[in-house]
């Protein structure tokens, strides 16, 4: 059975995230999670390359930027906003190589896309014209969308990785690149860190991540090891992906995460299946796109 991997987006603005489920390598589904009574829908797969930590939701939920490709003519790799849980683009701009995409929503009407992004290519009049779109200015920064984006978040990074060559990797971290970001309504006793550890291990995800419950000091609390991805939400409860499931831990004492968290969710056994968009995922905005509820 091929292996799951889970990654999630948060709205800033609204108790609803996107979570990018991919597994075989090259299936993605996307699918929408109220986080207010953890309800799941399933909208779209797509068959490619979905470049997750290039992408962005808006401060409500209603629309994602993505930076996805299919690596052959006539059109490689792309930027689309869609409204989640369907990948149908309403927007879409030609991209450049895997790292020259993506972007993100700095307000619900504004969008700054990456420098590698090129001229818009379709559906250039359904952009209402109150939404302001902007190029990011060129850096040298390797991940510039997700870095942005991890900031504006909350996440401070605490300790920069040096790469080196491994015969189990093309890339290992010693050390490690560090994440770190305080609990929302306990900011001085508990933070939540993600260290970034190896890149394209053999038979690995894209990226080898871990993390952690710390104290002030830094002492770690609980050790979630190898996962696929994990935040807090505002409430202050801790979010998690690990092994194509989503569990939720209310934060009564770290040290009992791995006994107390409950599993919300199995997306382990989804097999690809097209589906096509709904009307209302063909317009910038309107009603909420609905798509197949997850029992």
């Amino acid at each position: 059975m091929p292996s799951t991997r889970l990654y999630v987006l948060i709205a800033r603005r609204a108790d609803v995230a996107v979570i990018f489920r991919r597994g075989p390598a090259k299936q993605v589904l996307l699918l929408r999670w109220d986080l207010s009574n953890d309800t799941f829908e399933a909208g779209q797969w797509f068959k490619g390359r979905v470049y997750e930590r290039s992408c962005d939701l808006s401060p409500t939920g209603d629309r994602l930027i993505y930076y996805a490709g299919k690596h052959r003519a006539p059109l490689y790799t792309w930027t689309a906003v869609s409204r989640p849980p369907f990948f149908t683009a309403v927007a879409l701009w030609e991209g450049f190589a895997p790292w020259g995409g993506g972007g993100l929503f700095a307000r619900e009407n504004e969008i700054h896309l990456h420098w590698g992004a090129r001229s818009m290519l379709s559906n250039e009049g359904s952009i209402p014209k109150r939404v302001i779109v902007s190029r990011l200015p060129e850096s040298r920064v390797m991940d510039p969308i997700f870095e942005k984006r991890m900031v504006r978040d909350g996440w401070t990074l605490t300790q920069a990785a040096t790469w080196h060559e491994d015969r189990k990797a093309w890339r290992r971290a010693n050390p490690p690149e560090i994440w770190t970001r305080p609990h929302p309504r306990r900011p001085r006793t508990w933070a939540l860190q993600m260290r970034t550890v190896a890149m394209h291990e053999r038979q690995g995800p894209p990226l080898a991540t871990e993390y952690m419950v710390v104290d002030k000091a830094g002492a770690i609390l609980t050790d979630l090891g190898r996962i696929d991805w994990a935040d807090w939400q505002s409430s202050g409860d801790l979010l998690y992906a690990r092994n194509g499931k989503i569990f939720r831990d209310r934060m009564q004492s770290p040290r009992d995460i791995v006994t107390t968290a409950r599993q919300l969710v199995d997306l382990s056994t989804l097999r690809f299946e097209p589906r096509e968009p709904v009307s209302d995922a063909l317009q910038w905005s309107g009603p909420r796109p609905v798509g197949v509820p997850i029992r």
